[in-house]
Order: structure tokens, then sequence, then C-alpha cells
């Protein structure tokens, strides 16, 4: 099995015939504006899976999908259905705007499992914490909240996915949940970059949620990104939290743009 990270929590995991595509996004990086995962990878992508519907997670989903009306596996909160009609939020709209419409759309729910075309996919359980975006040098701030009619975090779900012999965790953008003990996947894709920005955990908090659940191997994700103009808006310190994840015993690999691993 082949992981590709691609910034934030934008991945591609490939197995033998699948290849799935987490959080297809943009990039936030003024001057890099365009899609995480690059286009020439978009014509061999088998399944997509969205966390939430963040412009950095969610911006390309549908025209990633639309390629070779590939499955998308959501959140229910970013799916709505007109009688036969299956319709997204829209991933470009501002507002809550189900205008989207994609053929083969498969909600989850926590603590549910779906099999697409070969995979096996778990909801679980996450909370995208708020998002806070600083202005003029950091003299004035504004919170974008998250829940009922927040666009922000909208649909916000964790993937357990079960692929040939492996199994991998995906927390997307979350806040530590109690509900993660005991899930001993062979991969956990974890976000750490919440220290200034509480939208996702800090590394000490994702240490605690690494404790709970117990994988074999860790990749730290979602942490020094840019926003527009601004570099580094969610801080972390990813050497430390290697070392202490290995510490328990466990593996840590830390990844840049477009580095590959093999598992």
């Amino acid at each position: 099995m082949k992981i590709k990270h691609f910034l934030y929590n934008a991945f591609i995991i490939e197995d033998n015939k699948v290849k799935i595509a987490i959080d297809p996004g943009l990039n936030m990086w003024l001057f890099k504006l365009g899609s995480l995962i690059p286009k020439s990878e978009w014509n061999s992508i088998t399944h997509v899976l969205a966390t939430h519907g963040d412009p950095d997670h969610y911006w390309y989903t549908d025209r990633v999908v639309q390629v070779n009306n590939t499955p998308l596996i959501c959140g229910k909160e970013l799916v709505k259905k007109e009688g036969e009609k299956t319709f997204i939020v829209a991933p470009r709209g501002k507002d809550i705007q189900y205008s989207t419409q994609i053929k083969r759309v498969y909600p989850i729910e926590v603590g549910k499992t779906i099999s697409v075309d070969g995979v096996k996919i778990e909801g679980l359980k996450t909370v995208h914490g708020p998002l806070v975006v600083r202005f003029f040098f950091g003299l004035m701030k504004k919170v974008f909240a998250v829940g009922p009619g927040e666009r922000t975090g909208l649909g916000s779900i964790g993937f357990r996915i079960i692929l040939g012999e492996k199994t991998l965790v995906n927390l997307g953008d979350s806040l530590l949940q109690e509900e993660w003990e005991g899930l001993r996947p062979d991969v956990l894709m974890i976000p750490i970059g919440g220290r200034v920005v509480p939208n996702t955990m800090d590394e000490k908090e994702a240490l605690e949620a690494v404790k709970l659940i117990s994988p074999k191997k860790v990749i730290p994700c979602h942490y020094n990104g840019s926003f527009f103009w601004k570099r580094n808006t969610n801080p972390a310190d990813d050497r430390y939290f290697k070392k202490q994840v290995e510490k328990m015993g466990i593996e840590c690999r830390i990844m840049g743009y477009g580095d590959e691993i093999l598992s």
C-alpha cells in the first residue's frame, strides 16, 4: 500500500486497483491557489472521501468525482436528496447551498459502515473546533463558529478505512474525542496544528489521541500551513510530536507536499 500526502489533510492511498483521495481541497497559499491533489492524479482516483466542507478540504471534490463518476463518501450534512437527484453543498459557495448534483454519493453516519467498490468505510465521531482568522497584523480577529446553520466544519466526520488487510484512520479536523479509544489502525492520520487556531488538536492533545487509538504508524498533518498571504498560521512542532510518539513504541512519519511512503 502506498500513501501520498499533499498538505493539510489531502492524501492519496493506493493499493492494487484502488486509489482513494481524501479531502481534495484548495491550497490556501495566495501564490499557490489551486488543487492540493495534482490534476495528473485525478483520472485514476477510484474513491473520494471528504471529512467536511471547509475549502481547504472540500473545494475540488465535485471536480474530481466528475472525471470518472467516482463515488463520494462524506458526512450526511453535505448531502441532500430531491426525488431521484442527489445534491451536495456547493464546494465553492459561501453559504450552505445544496446546488451541485452528483450521481454517486454515499452519506455516512458515525458508527455506520458501508462498502463501496471493494472498500469498507466506517464513520467516526469528529468535532471541528472554531476557526480564528486574524487581520491587520493580529490586531483584529474574526471567529468562524461551528454548529447548525454554519458552513465552517459542516459535515465533520472521520473515516476508518479497511483496504485489503490494512486499516487506516483519518480524523479530518477534530478536537480530541474519547470515542476513538481502541481503534488500533495500521495507519493514523491525525491533525496537530491547533495550538494557535483551535479548529483541531494541538501536539499534546494529539499525543493523548495516539495513546487512546494505539496505531502502528502515525502521520501528523494539518499544521504549519499557509492562509492567503500569511505563512504558518497553524504552527506545530512536528519533531517534538514525532519524538513523543516514538517513546510510545509507535512509528511516526513526517510527510511534506508530494511525499510518498509504503505501508
